[in-house]
Protein backbone atom coordinates (compact mmCIF):
# COMPACT_ATOMS: atom_id res chain seq x y z
CA UNK A 1 0.00 0.00 0.00
CA UNK A 2 1.57 3.81 -0.91
CA UNK A 3 2.23 6.07 1.90
CA UNK A 4 -0.79 8.63 0.05
CA UNK A 5 -3.46 5.23 0.61
CA UNK A 6 -2.12 4.69 3.84
CA UNK A 7 -2.56 8.27 4.84
CA UNK A 8 -6.18 8.61 3.63
CA UNK A 9 -7.57 5.17 4.75
CA UNK A 10 -6.12 6.55 8.46
CA UNK A 11 -7.75 9.43 7.88
CA UNK A 12 -11.04 8.50 7.10
CA UNK A 13 -11.18 5.41 9.36
CA UNK A 14 -10.36 8.74 12.17
CA UNK A 15 -13.43 10.39 10.90
CA UNK A 16 -15.72 7.59 10.79
CA UNK A 17 -14.60 6.51 14.47
CA UNK A 18 -14.71 10.11 15.85
CA UNK A 19 -18.25 10.65 15.00
CA UNK A 20 -20.13 7.97 16.76
CA UNK A 21 -20.08 9.86 19.92
CA UNK A 22 -21.71 12.55 18.55
CA UNK A 23 -24.42 10.49 16.51
CA UNK A 24 -25.29 9.52 19.90
CA UNK A 25 -25.89 12.50 21.78
CA UNK A 26 -27.45 14.40 19.02
CA UNK A 27 -29.32 12.11 16.30
CA UNK A 28 -28.31 11.51 12.83
CA UNK A 29 -30.29 15.30 11.58
CA UNK A 30 -27.79 17.14 13.47
CA UNK A 31 -24.44 15.21 12.85
CA UNK A 32 -25.21 15.80 9.48
CA UNK A 33 -25.70 20.00 9.76
CA UNK A 34 -22.56 20.08 11.94
CA UNK A 35 -20.48 18.76 8.69
CA UNK A 36 -20.41 15.33 10.79
CA UNK A 37 -22.76 12.74 9.09
CA UNK A 38 -20.98 10.26 6.98
CA UNK A 39 -17.95 10.85 6.35
CA UNK A 40 -17.28 11.16 2.93
CA UNK A 41 -20.01 13.88 3.24
CA UNK A 42 -17.70 15.42 5.73
CA UNK A 43 -15.08 15.36 3.85
CA UNK A 44 -16.49 17.24 1.02
CA UNK A 45 -17.33 20.23 2.99
CA UNK A 46 -14.09 20.50 4.84
CA UNK A 47 -12.06 23.56 3.91
CA UNK A 48 -8.61 22.63 3.61
CA UNK A 49 -6.24 23.81 6.54
CA UNK A 50 -2.91 25.87 5.72
CA UNK A 51 0.41 24.31 6.65
CA UNK A 52 0.89 24.16 10.72
CA UNK A 53 3.19 23.35 13.46
CA UNK A 54 2.92 23.14 16.32
CA UNK A 55 4.40 24.89 19.41
CA UNK A 56 7.88 24.53 20.85
CA UNK A 57 7.77 22.54 23.92
CA UNK A 58 10.26 20.84 26.07
CA UNK A 59 8.64 18.01 27.88
CA UNK A 60 8.22 17.80 31.38
CA UNK A 61 7.81 14.27 32.35
CA UNK A 62 9.12 12.16 29.07
CA UNK A 63 12.93 11.98 28.44
CA UNK A 64 13.97 13.03 25.67
CA UNK A 65 14.58 9.59 23.53
CA UNK A 66 10.62 9.25 25.25
CA UNK A 67 9.23 11.94 23.92
CA UNK A 68 10.93 11.53 20.31
CA UNK A 69 8.67 8.30 20.48
CA UNK A 70 5.85 10.25 21.43
CA UNK A 71 6.26 12.44 18.34
CA UNK A 72 7.18 9.54 15.87
CA UNK A 73 3.89 7.15 16.81
CA UNK A 74 1.28 9.92 16.72
CA UNK A 75 2.61 11.52 13.19
CA UNK A 76 1.76 8.02 11.93
CA UNK A 77 -1.36 7.40 13.72
CA UNK A 78 -2.87 10.69 12.65
CA UNK A 79 -0.78 11.81 10.01
CA UNK A 80 -0.74 15.47 8.08
CA UNK A 81 -2.79 15.47 4.68
CA UNK A 82 -4.26 17.28 1.92
CA UNK A 83 -7.16 18.16 4.49
CA UNK A 84 -4.91 19.47 7.12
CA UNK A 85 -2.66 18.90 9.78
CA UNK A 86 -1.54 15.55 11.74
CA UNK A 87 -1.87 14.78 15.44
CA UNK A 88 2.14 15.92 15.43
CA UNK A 89 1.55 19.24 13.66
CA UNK A 90 -1.55 19.72 16.03
CA UNK A 91 0.59 19.38 19.37
CA UNK A 92 -0.53 16.05 20.85
CA UNK A 93 3.09 14.92 22.22
CA UNK A 94 2.91 18.42 24.33
CA UNK A 95 -1.08 16.80 25.27
CA UNK A 96 0.05 13.63 26.39
CA UNK A 97 3.07 14.81 28.41
CA UNK A 98 1.12 16.88 30.11
CA UNK A 99 -1.16 14.36 30.98
CA UNK A 100 1.41 12.52 32.53
CA UNK A 101 1.54 15.00 35.40
CA UNK A 102 -1.95 14.86 36.11
CA UNK A 103 -4.21 12.70 38.53
CA UNK A 104 -5.04 10.10 35.29
CA UNK A 105 -1.77 9.24 34.88
CA UNK A 106 -1.17 7.93 38.55
CA UNK A 107 -4.86 6.29 38.67
CA UNK A 108 -5.77 8.74 41.17
CA UNK A 109 -9.04 7.46 40.90
CA UNK A 110 -8.95 3.73 40.09
CA UNK A 111 -9.28 0.62 42.18
CA UNK A 112 -5.77 -1.13 42.32
CA UNK A 113 -6.14 -3.80 44.62
CA UNK A 114 -5.51 -7.42 43.69
CA UNK A 115 -5.96 -9.95 42.30
CA UNK A 116 -5.01 -8.59 38.87
CA UNK A 117 -6.41 -11.46 35.90
CA UNK A 118 -4.35 -10.51 32.78
CA UNK A 119 -6.13 -13.23 30.64
CA UNK A 120 -9.97 -12.80 32.06
CA UNK A 121 -12.50 -11.39 29.64
CA UNK A 122 -12.07 -7.82 28.81
CA UNK A 123 -15.97 -7.69 29.48
CA UNK A 124 -14.26 -7.47 33.40
CA UNK A 125 -12.28 -4.24 32.69
CA UNK A 126 -8.67 -3.17 32.75
CA UNK A 127 -7.01 -5.95 34.79
CA UNK A 128 -3.25 -5.02 35.24
CA UNK A 129 -1.02 -3.28 38.13
CA UNK A 130 0.07 -0.45 36.13
CA UNK A 131 -1.40 3.42 35.87
CA UNK A 132 -0.87 5.30 32.67
CA UNK A 133 2.15 6.59 33.83
CA UNK A 134 3.99 2.63 33.69
CA UNK A 135 2.27 2.21 30.80
CA UNK A 136 4.59 4.55 28.93
CA UNK A 137 7.68 4.41 30.50
CA UNK A 138 7.58 0.36 30.50
CA UNK A 139 5.77 0.56 26.86
CA UNK A 140 7.86 2.83 25.17
CA UNK A 141 11.18 0.86 26.52
CA UNK A 142 9.64 -2.26 25.11
CA UNK A 143 8.72 -0.81 21.59
CA UNK A 144 11.78 0.80 21.26
CA UNK A 145 13.77 -2.79 22.06
CA UNK A 146 10.93 -4.27 20.14
CA UNK A 147 12.33 -2.12 16.78
CA UNK A 148 15.96 -2.46 17.92
CA UNK A 149 15.45 -6.06 17.57
CA UNK A 150 13.27 -6.07 14.32
CA UNK A 151 15.13 -3.45 12.53
CA UNK A 152 18.99 -2.35 14.54
CA UNK A 153 17.09 1.20 15.34
CA UNK A 154 14.62 2.90 17.75
CA UNK A 155 11.28 3.69 16.77
CA UNK A 156 11.53 7.05 16.10
CA UNK A 157 14.63 6.56 13.46
CA UNK A 158 12.87 3.98 11.24
CA UNK A 159 11.05 4.52 8.31
CA UNK A 160 7.60 5.73 8.13
CA UNK A 161 6.73 2.43 6.75
CA UNK A 162 8.91 0.70 9.23
CA UNK A 163 6.77 2.45 11.85
CA UNK A 164 3.50 1.63 10.76
CA UNK A 165 4.55 -2.25 10.73
CA UNK A 166 5.18 -2.47 14.13
CA UNK A 167 2.87 -0.23 15.08
CA UNK A 168 0.55 -2.65 13.69
CA UNK A 169 2.45 -5.46 15.60
CA UNK A 170 1.54 -3.47 19.11
CA UNK A 171 -1.67 -3.83 18.10
CA UNK A 172 -2.79 -7.30 16.93
CA UNK A 173 0.02 -8.06 20.16
CA UNK A 174 2.37 -9.91 17.66
CA UNK A 175 5.33 -8.21 19.01
CA UNK A 176 6.90 -9.81 22.51
CA UNK A 177 6.77 -7.43 25.29
CA UNK A 178 8.02 -8.78 28.63
CA UNK A 179 6.44 -6.19 31.26
CA UNK A 180 3.01 -5.67 29.62
CA UNK A 181 0.85 -6.86 26.45
CA UNK A 182 1.60 -4.51 23.23
CA UNK A 183 -1.65 -4.25 22.96
CA UNK A 184 -2.50 -2.61 26.09
CA UNK A 185 0.52 0.01 25.32
CA UNK A 186 -1.54 0.94 21.93
CA UNK A 187 -4.32 1.34 23.15
CA UNK A 188 -3.98 4.26 25.31
CA UNK A 189 -1.32 5.56 22.94
CA UNK A 190 -4.07 5.87 20.69
CA UNK A 191 -6.64 6.76 23.05
CA UNK A 192 -4.81 9.64 24.14
CA UNK A 193 -3.89 10.48 21.01
CA UNK A 194 -7.38 10.76 19.69
CA UNK A 195 -8.35 13.22 23.01
CA UNK A 196 -5.01 14.93 22.17
CA UNK A 197 -6.45 16.03 18.54
CA UNK A 198 -9.48 16.70 19.44
CA UNK A 199 -9.22 18.07 23.42
CA UNK A 200 -9.80 21.83 23.66
CA UNK A 201 -6.52 23.49 22.75
CA UNK A 202 -6.20 24.61 26.65
CA UNK A 203 -5.05 21.19 27.33
CA UNK A 204 -2.12 21.22 24.47
CA UNK A 205 -3.35 19.32 22.07
CA UNK A 206 -5.66 20.86 19.05
CA UNK A 207 -3.54 23.39 18.11
CA UNK A 208 -5.11 26.42 16.44
CA UNK A 209 -8.04 23.32 16.64
CA UNK A 210 -6.78 21.88 13.72
CA UNK A 211 -9.14 18.72 14.49
CA UNK A 212 -11.93 21.02 15.21
CA UNK A 213 -11.66 22.34 11.87
CA UNK A 214 -11.38 18.67 9.89
CA UNK A 215 -14.92 17.27 11.64
CA UNK A 216 -16.50 20.50 11.41
CA UNK A 217 -16.98 20.99 15.88
CA UNK A 218 -18.26 24.35 16.70
CA UNK A 219 -16.22 24.18 19.84
CA UNK A 220 -16.90 25.77 23.21
CA UNK A 221 -20.02 28.22 21.75
CA UNK A 222 -22.28 28.94 24.15
CA UNK A 223 -25.24 28.19 22.31
CA UNK A 224 -25.24 26.57 18.44
CA UNK A 225 -28.61 24.58 18.94
CA UNK A 226 -30.85 26.17 16.60
CA UNK A 227 -28.67 25.09 13.66
CA UNK A 228 -28.89 21.57 14.21
CA UNK A 229 -32.33 20.99 12.79
CA UNK A 230 -31.38 23.28 9.57
CA UNK A 231 -29.75 20.98 7.40
CA UNK A 232 -26.75 23.11 6.77
CA UNK A 233 -22.90 23.19 7.67
CA UNK A 234 -22.39 25.53 10.46
CA UNK A 235 -21.18 28.37 9.22
CA UNK A 236 -19.01 30.31 12.05
CA UNK A 237 -15.74 28.92 13.43
CA UNK A 238 -14.82 27.07 16.31
CA UNK A 239 -14.25 29.00 19.66
CA UNK A 240 -12.07 27.67 22.51
CA UNK A 241 -12.83 27.87 26.23
CA UNK A 242 -10.64 30.62 26.65
CA UNK A 243 -12.19 32.60 23.37
CA UNK A 244 -9.62 31.59 20.92
CA UNK A 245 -10.86 31.66 17.35
CA UNK A 246 -10.05 28.80 14.28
Amino acid sequence: MSKEKTSTSRRDFLLKTITLAPAVAMGSTGIVSLGLGNSAQAQEKVQPAGPQTARDYQPAWFSAEEFAFIKAAVARLIPADERGPGALEAGVPEFIDRQMNTPYAIGNNWYMQGPFNPDAPKELGYQLPLVPQQIYRLGIAEADAWAQQQHGKAFAALTPEQQDALLGDFESNKASFKQLPAKTFFAYLLQNTREGFFCDPLHGGNQHMAGWKLIGFPGARADFMDWVERGERYPFPAVSIRGERA
